[in-house]
């Protein structure tokens, strides 16, 4: 079932209502093409794989969500939350700026309290209020591409936060406030 929420972009509609108001002539299967949003994840810590279209036409699939809300659960503790998807569209368009089809890397996604308590004596780098604990964050690897690369485009997007793991071979992407570390 495909949910009533709609992307945050209207690069569908705009190039054919563009041709129509101009008078241009597209063809057919450009101006009803469908709009598909595609994603392949492989968890580091599972060994899991999805590989799933989360929107089409401009909306999102919501038995798509549900399985994302699933894979990027808390894989510490089972627990799971509700995944942004801006987060998911964040994701999506540093891929697309990349031009790769490639499967994302998840190295964490939901952070239950719990395990972000246990994270935060561990480390300093461990945010109190991390975005990871509202299902608004991501660390990931794309395969193929540097993560240097990867945390340049999610920087030029300027949609939310983004932080640069050099030694552990990650980048943070989250759709809080923009800056960057």
């Amino acid at each position: 079932m495909q949910s009533k929420r709609r992307l945050s972009t209207h690069r569908f509609n705009l190039p054919v209502a563009i041709a129509l108001v101009a008078g241009l002539t597209i063809p057919l299967d450009q101006a009803f093409s469908v709009d598909e949003r595609r994603l392949t994840f492989y968890h580091t810590h599972t060994q899991k794989t999805l590989e799933v279209t989360y929107a089409v036409g401009g909306g999102y699939v919501d038995a798509a969500l549900d399985e994302l809300n699933e894979f990027l659960s808390d894989f510490r503790t089972g627990d799971t939350t509700t995944i942004d998807p801006e987060l998911l569209d964040l994701i999506y368009e540093v891929r697309e700026s990349l031009g790769s089809n490639a499967a994302f890397e998840v190295i964490s996604a939901y952070r239950s309290p719990r395990t972000n308590e246990m994270l935060r004596s561990k480390s300093s780098g461990v945010a109190r209020n991390s975005q990871h604990l509202l299902g608004k964050a991501i660390d990931v690897r794309l395969r193929g591409v540097p993560t240097r690369t990867l945390r340049d485009a999610a920087i030029d997007l300027q949609k939310g936060g983004v932080g640069y793991y050099e030694q552990s071979d990650f980048v943070h992407m989250d759709t809080g406030r923009v800056r960057r570390w």
